[in-house]
């Protein structure tokens, strides 16, 4: 930095200069203190404190800790909008330092805690903190099975991974939680253990990632009547209970298991209000039986997305059961599995789904190889969606060739919407490459 620089940055308002160090991480804040007297003194008055390391060897840890006990000794801020510390590669991290670190940021009314790194425990002063609104606590163990007079009264937002005993150590830190908004937890499911019951009435968003290698029979329920958002991911291995989600209005389920079939059924059951689904399957594309107990009627839905399945027949059933759909996004993958025993291709719905004659006007097509079940579902989405605007379709790892023999194939179907356009991508190693537009 030149002289001009750091003179010009000098003669800014001492609040100005601690906003600006704060946006950087706190390593690279201290440091400016060697620039001048004027500077020597400013990073003390940061009001974000930013520890993120790759810490490769041991003898790094006790500079790391030595650092950023000096730093917490001489900061004068008299409140952190955030503390965050993420340590990348060290496992373990001594128990009497981070226990001490946050509560040195709870002294300073922090607002923000982000912490991403192995603690064994959380100091006393931490379950009651009264500035507190944002809280991020990342791969976490502990030592005791209760955490004593949680009390956050002002925390609004929760993003917290626990695999240890979740019922005692998640659901009592959020039940001290009374003006909670949006929710991100990621747990381990336990055997025997009692049901997950959501009970939180402020809840606006919640995210919930379930890690299991068998289905058990507790269940998760929700009484969050003002939710308007849901994440459902991991392994569905409990049934859910919607006992009141009457706000919910977009869902997204992700799972890497569907092979319990009922409980994704169920699932959808409770999600059959919502104005917007997204849907993805990872790793079990072919779902088998899994569909065969009846999709539940979705009243209200305009946007589907569905993601890694490789039935069209359930694509069918979904426009079957969505009157009011308007946009349709579909990404296939797994082109393996459609030789799979049972597979079957596009099946044409007995009579044209009522999206289809009135609403539905848009259909994304990603990752489409040009499978014959594939273009079978094309053909009869241009031949009977009456209010069709545009169909956008993006080649995945066909031949140029190929691509261009599907096209034509494509644009000589008969449109049932005289508007209608198709759009042609075709997806490279770098790049969506446009092909074009009829």
């Amino acid at each position: 930095m030149s002289s001009e620089n750091v003179d010009m940055l000098s003669r800014l308002p001492e609040e100005i200069v601690s906003h600006i160090l704060s946006l950087m991480p706190t390593k690279h804040a201290v440091r400016t203190s060697i620039l001048s007297k004027r500077w020597k003194y400013s990073w003390m008055f940061v009001t974000n404190l930013d520890f993120t390391e790759n810490i490769r060897h041991s003898h790094g840890l006790d500079s790391f800790s030595e650092f950023v006990d000096q730093v917490l000794k001489f900061c004068k801020s008299p409140q952190l909008n955030l503390f965050r510390m993420h340590l990348v590669t060290l496992s373990w991290l001594q128990r009497p330092s981070v226990s001490k670190w946050i509560d040195k940021a709870v002294r300073l009314n922090v607002h923000e805690l982000d912490i991403q790194v192995n603690v064994l425990e959380l100091p006393l002063s931490f379950f009651t903190c009264k500035t507190l609104t944002k809280l991020r606590l990342d791969h976490i163990a502990y030592d005791h099975d209760v955490w004593e007079s949680v009390y956050l009264p002002c925390l609004k937002t929760l993003d917290i991974a626990i695999y240890t005993n979740p019922l005692v150590n998640a659901f009592k830190l959020v039940r001290g939680c009374p003006i909670l908004e949006s929710l991100s937890l990621e747990v381990q499911c336990c055997k025997n253990e009692e049901d997950y019951l959501f009970d939180v009435p402020t809840l606006k968003r919640l995210k919930l990632t379930l890690y299991c290698s068998q289905s058990f029979n507790n269940k998760v329920v929700l009484i969050v009547p003002n939710l308007e958002y849901l994440f459902v991911g991991g392994n569905l291995c409990s049934l859910f209970v919607m006992e009141d989600v009457s706000s919910l209005g977009e869902a997204t389920v992700s799972f890497t298991n569907l092979s319990v079939g009922y409980l994704w059924v169920e699932l959808l059951n409770g999600l059959n209000r919502v104005k917007s689904l997204s849907a993805q399957a990872d790793g079990f594309p072919y779902l088998g039986n899994t569909f065969c107990s009846p999709l539940p009627i979705f009243l209200n839905m305009k946007h589907l997305e569905l993601k890694g399945f490789c039935q069209s027949g359930l694509i069918s059933k979904f426009l079957e059961n969505s009157p009011e759909l308007k946009h349709l996004c579909i990404e296939k993958v797994y082109e393996l599995l459609l030789q799979e025993p049972g597979y079957t291709s596009w099946i044409e719905p007995k009579l044209v789904p009522p999206c289809m004659l009135t609403n539905l006007t848009t259909i994304k097509f990603s990752n489409c190889k040009g499978h014959k079940c594939d273009i079978q579902l094309l053909e009869y989405v241009l031949g009977n969606a009456e209010v069709l605007k545009k169909v956008t379709i993006i080649w995945e790892s066909l031949s140029t060739e190929l691509q261009m023999q599907l096209c034509t194939q494509l644009l000589k179907v008969p449109r049932a919407s005289q508007d209608c356009e198709i759009c042609f991508h075709a997806r490279t190693t770098y790049v969506d490459k446009l092909i074009y537009d009829w």
